[in-house]
């Protein structure tokens, strides 16, 4: 009894083994059903990838895509503007700038910024110390320049008037001597005189002659170093006045006036703030006339000339415009112009108002045109894919095309009026050869 009650347990862990086993093998039967779920999915993404594929893929030259995916344009004639657009500034027509001639301390501000100022009309009143201070001294100097050339002046003309007052005396003994000389002579002959007596009076006589052509020929001579002298001299006045004059001048220009009328503008001064020389303190704008000021890309600077013809619009109404003035100095890639109206200008744009302006770079020409889009970007404008309506798609094509502007390209070669293309960008179709065009709106 007891042997079989302890060969139950072993035949119960017997059988536990068994199930035990079966189970195990149960397991292993549900490997293939994992398998095939592998392989389904598998199978379902390929599905989809090849269903995809077939609807916006490419085999390398060809690609199949969709009219809502793309935009199409169509080759046109009509009158090509060449022209850019640019932005302009309105500014003066004429600016006179207003700098300090002499500096100083602002003593007295007699406008505001904003006056309609008169030619003449003090702005602001100056003071300078150390320029009166030389003036007086530059003054004086002068003054005392001026005197010693009066002085010379006056010396001059004594040794004229004494060369003159000599020469009067030696012909007066000259005279004397010639009377003297005819009565002796006959004194002689009638034996009342000697000769010695007689020759003195001869000697003397020669000497007077001599003595009167010495001071002829000196006087000749200082009447041309006096004439020399006193050009000089009248010279050296006049600049010495001149520099007299100008030095109270510098005195004046501490009153700063307008020197032209017009409208004062960009004045900034405080009682008590010291100016330098040549510091700038505002200037006087034209009022009522302007012209436009505008900066150019430096690419179109061997394109532009004076003359050149511009328009802008302003409420509505056109404006035509020519270049006035170019300034060829390049700053941040561009160049700037002046732009003057040709003969009306908007009677109600301000100074610094911005204007959008159409910048003329040629004349209308009638050519074949299409739109400008995305697609030169990517193409530079070589080729295109122009569109096959009777197959539904968009073959490749090298043309070439000419100027543009922000509207239209104009075109060279390889395409006729008609036609129709895509105008959208080009990333995806850089090594496509035809595009299968599939619901279609053209």
């Amino acid at each position: 009894m007891e042997n079989l009650t302890s060969s139950t347990p072993n035949a119960s862990n017997t059988s536990s083994k068994a199930n035990s086993g079966m189970a195990m093998d149960k397991v292993v039967e549900t490997k293939p059903s994992r398998w095939k779920m592998y392989l389904t999915l598998t199978a379902v993404v390929i599905a989809c990838v090849t269903y995809y594929s077939s609807q916006s893929s490419f085999d390398g030259k060809a690609m199949t895509v969709s009219g809502s995916d793309i935009s199409i344009e169509s080759v046109s004639s009509g009158v090509f503007e060449d022209y850019i657009p640019i932005r302009s500034r309105v500014v003066p027509l004429k600016t006179v700038y207003l700098d300090a001639v002499e500096g100083g301390r602002v003593e007295k501000i007699l406008v505001d910024d904003g006056t309609l100022l008169k030619i003449g009309q003090p702005i602001v009143v100056l003071s300078n110390t150390q320029l009166q201070l030389d003036v007086m001294r530059n003054e004086a100097a002068v003054t005392e320049q001026l005197n010693n050339m009066r002085t010379i002046e006056l010396s001059l003309e004594q040794n004229r008037l004494n060369h003159k007052r000599n020469l009067i005396e030696i012909e007066y003994e000259v005279k004397k001597l010639n009377r003297q000389l005819t009565r002796e002579q006959s004194a002689l002959a009638a034996g009342n005189l000697t000769l010695s007596a007689l020759e003195q009076t001869t000697d003397l006589l020669d000497y007077h002659n001599q003595r009167k052509q010495i001071t002829l020929e000196s006087q000749k001579t200082d009447a041309l170093m006096q004439e020399h002298q006193l050009k000089f001299l009248t010279l050296s006045g006049g600049r010495l006045e001149q520099s007299l004059e100008f030095a109270r001048e510098n005195i004046d220009n501490l009153n700063m006036k307008a020197p032209v009328q017009g409208k004062l503008s960009g004045f900034d001064l405080e009682i008590g703030q010291s100016i330098s020389r040549g510091e700038r303190i505002g200037q006087i704008d034209e009022p009522s006339a302007f012209k436009l000021e505008a900066s150019i890309d430096e690419f179109y600077l061997g394109r532009v000339t004076i003359g050149q013809l511009a328009s802008t619009t302003h409420n509505g109404e056109t404006y035509q415009l020519s270049v006035s003035k170019i300034y060829p100095q390049i700053v941040n890639g561009t160049f700037r112009v002046d732009l003057k109206f040709e003969q009306t200008q908007p009677s109600n744009i301000r100074r610094g108002q911005a204007m959008a302006t159409k910048f003329s770079l040629g004349e209308p020409v009638n050519t074949l045109l299409i739109p400008n889009g995305s697609f030169y970007q990517d193409t530079g404008g070589h080729w295109l894919f122009v569109i096959d309506k009777s197959t539904n798609t968009a073959s490749r094509r090298n043309i070439k095309l000419g100027r543009k502007n922000n509207q239209f390209i104009e075109v060279v070669t390889g395409l006729t009026a008609g036609e129709q293309f895509i105008s959208s960008t080009y990333q995806a179709y850089t090594d496509i050869e035809q595009i299968k065009i599939t619901d279609n709106h053209y």
